[in-house]
């Protein structure tokens, strides 16, 4: 495709050289470029690319696109100057794959919690429905049925777009995925054809990125202020950030809400460790999910399919059957089977031990708000860390939860990435008083906490709660991801101690 083409659309500062040039690639990667690509200069956080536009043309690229014009400039390469480069690769990344998104039903799905498993099950619900979809998700990709690793929970626009070209090919009719904060601000998105958004609630993260909450909450408010008038809006009023979302849309706006007025409504009726009972638009629905953020999770895919045009009751009969996304509440069994043949033990008491992805204050206080509603005479040990090189602030917040939540306490190393593991233990203990740190162990080691929390757990009936990692498969540590999987390591542990009967 010719340059010239795949700028019509972006308003360009400066162009200097020839742009009727033929396009083979897009790249922003100097590394990867090759003979004929389009070279995308863009600022980040800890490097800018600019600083690699020589080394891209000297690979072979034979245009780029810069915000500033680097002092040797070559007489082959076309060089085109813009006000913001990420905006201007997601334009002419859609352009270049020939607009996927306007070709599929393109959902978003957005929030602090909740997007994994509102997107996957979104994702699953039309598969089931017998139709083609994609999903995009924190941990995984999917075209149809054809399943591609994630890295981020929302690519950059170059990925993004050939996905969902990918899915135009395989004959996909809906596409659904997460977009995150960051993806909005750094128009990872820009270019996109949304037919829907939904918006599950906001609490206190990402904001070592976004500064302030205020920032964090104009970030998500972006996506909904682009939304074009053929679209729906679909927002959670529960939560009070839910209508801000939509002051200024031009999408039509749909409401889902537990406690509040909505278009959308659900109750639950009953729950326990083996999932709810809810009333969704007036009908009883039995499903496996626990936790009131679940029952947020399942209105919202059950609203969506609305929306999308699926019958009521065939959206609610699917919904019952569908099981739990890896990662979120997950319990864990002595073996790789789905139920175990017997249930799990420490000598002669029972034990639930339960995995879950949240790595926020607010997801915290809504997990162990679940077990603590539901559970009796169990004790409650729970596993919690922080990770490294992200929002500090929340640390010394999620180990009072942590505390104030639970019996006992074992705060241990998430994902330290290049902090020290014991200066995140130290911001997490200054969040303590004396009487949640009696009731509290620093263990540096993960897999030593996971052992420490199911020897505890020898005191009688009890649910150990492993946090913060959910689906994820490593740890990150100086720069290296190395294998651990909390479920994994939980089963292998339950068998050295002999727990399984």
């Amino acid at each position: 495709m010719k340059l010239s083409d795949l700028i019509i659309d972006v308003q360009s500062l400066e162009i200097k050289g020839v742009p009727a040039i033929e396009i083979t690639s897009l790249g922003l990667n100097s590394q990867t470029a090759t003979n004929g690509q389009l070279f995308f200069a863009l600022r980040g956080e800890k490097a800018d690319g600019h600083h690699f536009i020589e080394a891209a043309v000297a690979k072979g690229a034979a245009a780029v696109v810069c915000e500033q014009l680097p002092e040797k400039q070559e007489e082959k390469v076309c060089y085109v100057v813009v006000k913001n480069s990420h905006a201007a690769m997601g334009k002419i990344a859609a352009t270049f794959y020939g607009n996927p998104s306007k070709r599929l039903q393109l959902v978003g799905v957005t929030g602090t919690n909740g997007k994994t498993t509102t997107a996957t099950l979104l994702y699953r619900l039309f598969r089931a429905l017998g139709y083609k979809a994609g999903l995009l998700s924190t941990v995984t990709n999917f075209v149809d049925n054809m399943e591609i690793p994630a890295t981020h929970t929302t690519p950059d626009a170059i990925t993004l777009n050939k996905l969902l070209a990918e899915m135009v090919r395989a004959g996909c009719a809906y596409c659904f995925m997460e977009v995150s904060s960051h993806a909005i601000v750094q128009e990872r998105i820009a270019g996109l054809h949304f037919a829907g958004a939904l918006f599950s609630n906001i609490t206190h993260d990402h904001l070592d990125y976004h500064k302030t909450f205020s920032e964090y909450i104009r970030a998500k408010k972006l996506f909904f202020d682009n939304l074009p008038d053929t679209a729906f809006a679909l927002v959670n009023v529960d939560d009070r950030n839910g209508r801000v979302m939509v002051q200024n849309t031009k999408a039509k706006v749909k409401t889902y809400a537990l406690h509040s007025l909505a278009d959308f409504h659900c109750r639950i009726i009953e729950k326990s460790f083996e999932g709810m009972q809810l009333q969704i638009d007036g009908m009883d629905v039995w499903t496996p999910f626990i936790g009131v953020f679940n029952a947020y999770n399942l209105l919202a895919v059950y609203a969506t399919a609305q929306l999308l045009g699926v019958e009521k009751n065939e959206a609610l009969r699917l919904l019952s059957a569908m099981t739990p996304v890896a990662g979120r509440f997950e319990k864990v069994h002595g073996t790789q089977q789905t139920k175990p043949a017997q249930p799990l033990s420490v000598g002669h008491f029972p034990l639930t031990v339960i995995v879950d992805y949240a790595h926020t204050p607010d997801a915290l206080q809504n997990v162990l708000n679940t077990i603590n509603d539901i559970r009796r005479e169990e004790q409650l040990v729970t596993v919690a860390g922080c990770g490294g090189n992200r929002d500090a602030a929340k640390r010394p917040v999620m180990a009072c939860i942590a505390a104030d939540n639970s019996d006992k306490v074992i705060f241990t190393s998430d994902n330290p990435r290049f902090e020290e593991p014991e200066t995140i233990l130290a911001d997490m203990k200054a969040g303590l008083d004396a009487a949640q740190r009696s009731k509290s162990l620093f263990i540096t080691d993960r897999r030593e906490a996971i052992r420490t929390a199911l020897m505890l757990a020898q005191s009688g009936s009890a649910i150990v709660l492993i946090a913060g990692k959910g689906h994820e498969t490593y740890q990150e540590i100086k720069g290296k991801r190395i294998h651990f999987d909390d479920k994994e390591t939980a089963r292998e542990l339950l068998h050295e101690l002999k727990q399984i009967k």
